[in-house]
């Protein structure tokens, strides 16, 4: 936590900062304007005029209003009504109304918030807002007063002042990226900055290297929406230079590193796997950043910023097979060791509840624990647990613990099949146990099989797992292996009561059966999804069983038994595109 007093020094510190950020006596003026940099949705820009706001998973109703005088309901609607990223939606809209709106809020933000006070001094959300000032330029500035113009310009100015100072203040990763390409578009944009463009690009690309690593080709974080968003800053910024200046081999070299990961990261319908705090994206948007990249490499090392992609005729299947984030990058992270997600074609079948912070405090510590996960849990533990809150910047942040200390993976193919074996110790401390998950799925793409298993391998973890079972009633410890189903997926047992059938909205059949005695359930779920204002219902199907001996294997098969009916729009979705 926040030491009594720190808050308010910060305030002051960042006070000072704006204050010293001022720019003096000189032209001020944007000698080059970048394309718009975001797509923006006309109808919620609309719904913004109309005093509609829904941001951070809140709806907030305020005709009337201007943003600035509405009471923030949580820390993700303030943050992005403070980034301004909401200009893109309201600018689509288009028409007098719409930009007298968008002139009339800027300038107000200007006039409560712009000698440094308010929330949105934060490095990576001046960025994002210097960013989106400079794109929409020539609509914010017609017509416009010479005394408003005057302040919007000084306002500018500061903010990339600002930056210049402190975008190091921004955490690691994406943050930081933010705030340095806001950064190099001030410099390229503003007149008089052009002689500073080298500075910003060089810093631009030792963030990606030191926050990337040293292949850039990995956030620390495993977040793959996260590294969406800064292959997408990353390809805006090249464009810019492009147009300006000459773009920094390094700035490619950084570029041609992290495409690669995300096609191995894109499932079969075009969405990125949910893990670790990242949402699917918005729709079409991975596809135009590695569209508009150029690089057509793939990637080659088997695993992908730690996942293991295997992808077979229309199905594609993406495994978390590395140890979680760790410290600090740790904060949004999940307990998703060997859970693993499913795409046949359009439809997902298989996922992980998703990432929950748009939804309150509670739904995203819920959505990191294992049992939002389709992978096996012990009942009751995780296989990493969630700390003590943290401060981190001017946020808290809960990074995880306890986390497995090996997680193994080897990987095979052959003419019929690719296989996927893994392990994690995660269970190992609490109850001596490792999860072996070994997956199958057959170059048709038509099944998958799978088997999980937990042991006790060494003499101290069989003693620790004796000891967890003393005077316990029944013997064994209890396990369930989740599999959540998308919301759009039909389930129902089916085959008396040993199998689950799984209708697709492609018409498109799969069928879920365990060997053995093990009978499939159907339990209630939710399906954790950024933008929605509340968690989509869903189902899941479990396998529960209890391990009485040192070694305790479940083996389940997932089948196509209906092919999907044919698309009057074209040919279905290919996971290699």
């Amino acid at each position: 936590m926040k030491r009594p007093g720190q808050g308010i020094r910060d305030r002051w510190r960042t006070r000072l900062a704006v204050l010293r950020a001022r720019p003096g006596r000189g032209p001020r003026a944007i000698v080059w304007g970048p394309e718009s940099r975001g797509i923006g949705s006309a109808r919620r820009g609309q719904l913004m005029l109309s005093g509609i706001w829904h941001l951070g998973g809140n709806l907030v109703e305020a005709p009337g209003a201007n943003p600035w005088t509405i009471d923030p309901p949580s820390a993700p609607f303030e943050m992005q009504i403070h980034g301004q990223g909401w200009l893109d939606d309201l600018l689509a809209a288009d028409g007098h109304q719409v930009r007298a709106a968008a002139q009339e809020w800027v300038l107000d933000w200007v006039r409560r918030y712009g000698r440094g006070t308010g929330p949105g001094w934060d490095p990576a959300l001046t960025g994002r807002r210097v960013l989106r000032w400079i794109s929409h330029a020539p609509t914010l500035l017609q017509g416009m007063p010479p005394g408003d113009r005057a302040m919007w310009f000084a306002a500018l100015y500061t903010q990339a002042n600002y930056l210049q100072r402190r975008w190091r203040d921004a955490p690691a990763g994406l943050p930081r990226i933010e705030a340095l390409t806001g950064l190099l578009h001030a410099r390229l944009a503003l007149e008089g900055r052009a002689g500073a463009v080298p500075e910003a690009a060089a810093a631009l690309i030792q963030a990606v290297t030191t926050d990337l690593g040293p292949e850039a080709g990995a956030l620390p974080s495993r977040n793959p929406e996260a590294l969406m968003e800064v292959a997408m800053l990353l390809g805006w910024c090249i464009d810019a230079l492009a147009t300006r200046a000459e773009v920094p081999e390094g700035m490619r070299e950084a570029q041609a590193a992290i495409i690669p990961t995300l096609r191995a990261l894109r499932h079969a319908d075009g969405g990125l796997a949910r893990f670790h705090g990242g949402g699917r994206g918005r729709p079409g948007r991975l596809d135009r950043v590695l569209s508009r990249s150029g690089v057509r490499a793939r990637n080659s090392t088997g695993l992908a910023m730690g996942f293991a992609p295997l992808m077979h005729g229309r199905t594609s299947v993406i495994v978390d097979a590395a140890p979680p984030p760790s410290g600090a990058a740790s904060g949004s992270a999940h307990a998703s060791t060997l859970a693993f997600e499913m795409t046949s074609g359009p439809c997902p079948v298989i996922v992980n509840c998703g990432p929950g912070g748009g939804f309150g405090v509670e739904w995203h510590r819920a959505g990191r624990a294992t049992a939002s996960h389709s992978t096996l849990e012990i009942e009751g533990y995780s296989s990493s647990r969630i700390g003590a809150p943290i401060p981190q910047g001017h946020r808290l942040i809960a990074p995880l613990v306890q986390q497995p200390r090996r997680v193994q993976w080897q990987a095979n193919a052959s003419r019929r099949s690719s296989t996927i074996v893994m392990a994690h110790d995660g269970y190992g401390a609490s109850h001596g146990l490792t999860h072996l998950r070994r997956l199958v799925l057959s170059t048709d793409g038509r099944i998958l099989a799978g088997e999980d298993s937990l042991r006790a391998v060494s003499r101290g973890d069989k003693d620790r797992f004796d000891d967890v079972q003393v005077g316990q009633k029944p013997h064994g410890v209890p396990f369930h292996i989740r599999f959540h189903l998308h919301p759009d997926t039909e389930a129902e047992i089916d085959l008396g009561g040993r199998a689950v059938s799984l209708g697709l909205p492609s018409g498109e059949v799969w069928i879920f059966r365990a060997g053995g005695d093990l009978r499939p359930t159907l339990e209630p779920s939710v399906h954790l999804e950024p933008g929605r204002l509340k968690p989509r219902p869903a189902e899941q199907v479990v396998f529960s069983g209890r391990a009485v001996a040192y070694a305790t294997t479940v083996e389940w098969s997932l089948k196509l038994a209906q092919e999907a009916a044919p698309s009057p729009s074209g040919p279905q979705a290919n996971p290699q595109n």
